[in-house]
């Protein structure tokens, strides 16, 4: 394997005679399974190495005596760096570039694998509450998407509370959680704000029931007037829908992927995580349709493969898509090699719409799945059909797009007439 990515047999020699060549050799490898490009493969093994010579003066011997000291080799690098350098300051990625790497190697070698999931953050308030997780998803029923809603906005609050000075769930008063909600409202819609006072109510509720608070607080977050069909959704025009597919650069792998995924979500109005959660199985090629699993409520949608969707699908199939035995459809485009996250999605969305000058407010995902409903609704169709369409639970969801329709009429009626 080393072979590969170093010319000379002695440059080899060396690195196979540190005491652990065999888990620089098995990251090596792993690295070039998950399409680590060659110039970053061959940066990272002096790390590794240097690594293997700064435990071994140290007597070590195992490996998890080996993780213990990564840290103390990194402050050592950064001395040797910064004396080399002349004191020029170092920056917090480079200190990073040779963490990761030690770390990985480590890891797979004491653990068979690396995940690439994103850390996740510790919730210190909810520890305190060991069976609130386990009540969201037994005895409410929620899915695992609605809980990280709930375990993110139990984020803001412990950050907030750790902030003034908390140190327990039990020191938490009225006054305080009211402060919280109005330092929590700066740079979120009222939507994110209604949902992050509810989440937090059953939180405090819980912790009541569970006596792990004397008093049951809920009451003191005070919840956000939120009125019905207050705002129009944010759609762009059919024009724009085209101007934006146009941006997409399609004659690279990263370009096939994006159109792709632009496609299904203007075409079918999927959110951001179904489109991430979509596998090879999901196509039915032989009888031309997409199915959606895993949406809200638990229910899945069949839609008929539009022949622009599929050409996409199999242009990117064919020349885009990684060679891996993961069933997912859609993967990052740097390494590691990992299924494509619905932030990623989202992202996509608002740099495409960016690149092709279109200002939205709030850009991402639903900005064309709100296109493809209010696309519906010009054409006339049921809202019923629309709601089952695109996954709506409730009317309601629906309702609120033909509210376009009275702004544009209500915006002629204030005119003089000249326009018609």
């Amino acid at each position: 394997m080393l072979e590969n990515y170093f010319a000379k047999p002695s440059t080899i020699d060396r690195i196979r005679a540190h005491w652990l060549a065999p888990q620089i050799e098995r990251y090596v490898e792993w690295m070039q399974t998950n399409g680590y490009a060659d110039r970053n493969i061959i940066s990272r093994v002096p790390y590794l190495c240097h690594f293997a010579d700064f435990t071994e003066r140290r007597g070590t011997a195992d490996l998890n005596s080996a993780a213990a000291q990564v840290e103390e080799f990194a402050s050592h690098w950064v001395a040797t760096y910064q004396a080399r350098a002349g004191s020029k300051p170092l920056r917090p990625r480079h200190l990073y570039e040779v963490r990761n790497p030690i770390r990985q190697m480590l890891r797979l070698a004491l653990e068979g694998r690396i995940t690439v999931k994103r850390r996740q953050k510790p919730y210190s308030f909810v520890a305190e509450a060991p069976g609130f997780l386990e009540y969201l998803a037994t005895e409410r029923g929620l899915s695992e998407n609605t809980v990280r809603h709930y375990l993110y906005s139990l984020e803001r609050l412990g950050n907030y509370l750790k902030r003034v000075g908390l140190t327990s769930l039990r020191e938490l008063s009225p006054a305080l959680l009211a402060s919280f909600v109005v330092d929590t409202a700066p740079g979120l819609s009222r939507t994110s704000r209604r949902d992050i006072c509810g989440e937090v109510r059953v939180f405090l509720r819980f912790c009541y029931r569970e006596r792990i608070v004397a008093k049951d607080l809920s009451a003191a977050v005070e919840m956000p007037q939120i009125y019905g069909l207050a705002d129009v959704p944010r759609s762009i025009t059919w024009d724009e829908v085209r101007r934006m597919l146009e941006a997409v650069d399609r004659r690279a792998a990263p370009g096939r992927r994006d159109y792709a995924i632009l496609l299904l979500l203007v075409t079918y109005g999927l959110r951001a995580h179904e489109v991430a959660r979509l596998t090879l199985d999901d196509i039915d090629w032989k009888h031309e349709r997409l199915q959606v699993p895993g949406r809200k409520a638990g229910h899945s949608t069949a839609y008929p493969l539009a022949s622009v969707v599929a050409e996409a699908l199999i242009d990117y199939l064919k020349h885009g898509r990684p060679e891996t035995a993961d069933r997912r459809l859609f993967f990052r485009n740097v390494a590691p090699r990992a299924p494509i996250s619905k932030h990623a999605v989202s992202s996509c969305v608002a740099s495409y719409l960016h690149k092709a000058g279109i200002n939205v407010h709030r850009a991402g995902s639903h900005t064309l799945r709100h296109t493809c409903v209010q696309r519906l609704i010009d054409a006339e169709f049921p809202l019923k059909t629309i709601g089952d369409y695109v996954g709506h639970r409730s009317p309601a969801s629906t309702q609120i797009y033909t509210k376009v329709a009275l702004a544009s009429l209500r915006e002629v009626a204030m005119g003089d007439g000249e326009a018609l």
